[in-house]
């Protein structure tokens, strides 16, 4: 029996109408954007064996060309909308950390460098320079690879700080890993940005860690 022949309430479309995108599980959100499903399998039923192969659906929307398109039902055209939807949604979290009250609620930036490190299969070290209301002033990644005392230099943050003139820093780095401990080498270059940036009277106000989960904030955690 296809979707159309399913109790009105109980279809993906008209079921998010009625309720909402959040009262949806994972594999009707799934079927909505796959549309059709294949022969002996509604969209719901291939979008459900998806997520059982692929083991949830944050590993699903991370998978590369390859290992996406491979699977039965799916193919470049696929892959190609679901890029799309992950930018725009990417984009649609940076537009809300631009608007002026965006950072009075410390989430926003924790979601906003989420979204850009969190899946990302190398480690990254980036920041955000914000004016002296805390809006939002420029994003700049400024390191890829391996973290170590000598990836970031302090220097460098600095000078980025003066060309914006900004006047207070967030930075952020991510664990591919998935581990939420901060190294050594992580306080370390905490320690030295702050000390820098105090030079010029400008504060670090967080350095958050991007992995499993919610952030880590170390300036919740007293590591500031």
């Amino acid at each position: 029996m296809g979707i159309r022949d399913w109790p009105e309430g109980e279809r993906p479309r008209e079921k998010l109408l009625q309720l909402g995108a959040e009262a949806l599980s994972d594999a009707e959100l799934l079927a909505i954007f796959l549309r059709t499903g294949v022969v002996g399998l509604s969209a719901v039923d291939l979008a459900r064996q998806l997520l059982s192969r692929f083991d949830g659906l944050r590993a699903l929307l991370t998978s590369s060309q390859q290992q996406f398109c491979a699977e039965h039902g799916l193919g470049p055209a696929k892959y190609v909308q679901l890029q799309a939807v992950l930018e725009m949604s990417r984009r649609h979290l940076a537009a809300e950390l631009n608007r002026a009250e965006a950072l009075r609620n410390p989430a926003a930036a924790g979601d906003f460098f989420k979204a850009k490190l969190r899946d990302l299969p190398h480690e990254v070290f980036a920041m955000l320079l914000l004016d002296n209301q805390h809006r939002v002033l420029h994003y700049e990644t400024l390191f890829r690879g391996t973290l170590d005392g000598a990836s970031v230099h302090p220097r460098e943050v600095v000078k980025l700080v003066l060309a914006h003139n900004a006047a207070a820093v967030i930075v952020a780095h991510n664990h591919p890993s998935g581990v939420r401990e901060p190294s050594r080498a992580d306080l370390t270059i905490t320690r030295q940005l702050k000390e820098a940036l105090a030079l010029i009277e400008v504060r670090l106000l967080d350095h958050l860690l991007i992995a499993d989960g919610e952030p880590v904030s170390f300036a919740t955690q007293g590591l500031l």
